[in-house]
């Protein structure tokens, strides 16, 4: 019988950062494709680059589909994450898994960019999405061991939910709070009000958490508060996702963006 893969070492941090993507990040341990372990680095790389201004995520038409045999419906996305590791090929040993019994296609060294286990996240970012395309911006557990898996979002928009209102103000539904995955000890507390908020211009969107509670703000306003939160340690991810299928889509925008202007981490 084959030995059991070895927990992998938790990560020792960084905890804080305080990150501007004037420069590629990937020397400062960021990985810019999305969960490669389920497919490969190359396969899940990001359409990415970086300016004065930030990180600029994007999917232009000829970007490939993720893991085009094994997820459905099928999804389009360029990602930034934290931090990445996995067990070896053949393993379970990965992050976020979409269905149960998932194996390992690349093995994935550790790299931790920054592993916050509490404290304050922010997030300052615009976004062109449409009918058919979303972004995000979430933090979740490590999965050192898969029970810490539960994840943070600090915000998720679905494009085919942004407009205005009667006077013209712009709209769209705010998605944030949170979910357990396989973390017993959370439950499903998540929430999409629509929210006078015009996500094309740059915005600021933050939790702040302890163990027992989390604090979600989008430009130093308070928009939930969530009586429970993981309380190990989770990395930063930041995408912008489209879906081929989507009766809504393709639609405009022809290219969806996530531009990251900044993210600071700081411990509390």
């Amino acid at each position: 019988m084959a030995a059991p893969d070895p927990a992998p070492v938790p990560p020792p941090g960084p905890t804080a950062v305080d990150e501007h993507f004037a420069t590629p990040p990937e020397p400062r341990g960021w990985t810019l494709a999305y969960l490669p372990a389920w497919s490969s680095r190359a396969a899940a790389a990001a359409t990415a680059r970086t300016a004065a201004d930030g990180l600029h995520l994007t999917i232009p038409p000829d970007h490939p589909v993720w893991c085009p045999d094994d997820h459905h419906p099928p999804l389009r996305v360029s990602a930034a994450q934290s931090g990445s590791w996995s067990g070896p090929v053949g393993s379970t040993r990965g992050q976020q898994p979409f269905r149960p019994g998932q194996t390992v296609r690349e093995e994935q060294p550790a790299r931790w960019a920054c592993t916050p286990h509490g404290g304050r996240v922010e997030v300052t970012c615009r976004a062109t999405v449409g009918p058919g395309s979303m972004f995000s911006a979430w933090l979740v557990g490590v999965e050192d061991v898969p029970e810490r898996s539960g994840e943070l979002c600090l915000v998720e928009v679905f494009g085919e939910t942004v407009g205005a209102d009667e006077d013209g103000t712009p709209t769209a539904a705010l998605g944030s709070g949170v979910h357990p995955f396989r973390d017993s000890a959370l439950r499903e507390d998540f929430a999409a009000p629509r929210t006078a908020l015009d996500v094309g211009a740059w915005h600021t969107y933050a939790v702040a958490w302890r163990p027992g509670r989390a604090t979600f703000e989008v430009d130093g306003v308070v928009t939930r508060v969530v009586a429970q939160a993981p309380g190990y340690p989770m990395q930063l991810m930041l995408g912008v996702f489209d879906f081929p299928a989507s009766p809504h889509g393709p639609g405009a925008p022809a290219v969806p963006e996530l531009v990251v202007g900044r993210v600071r981490v700081t411990p509390g």
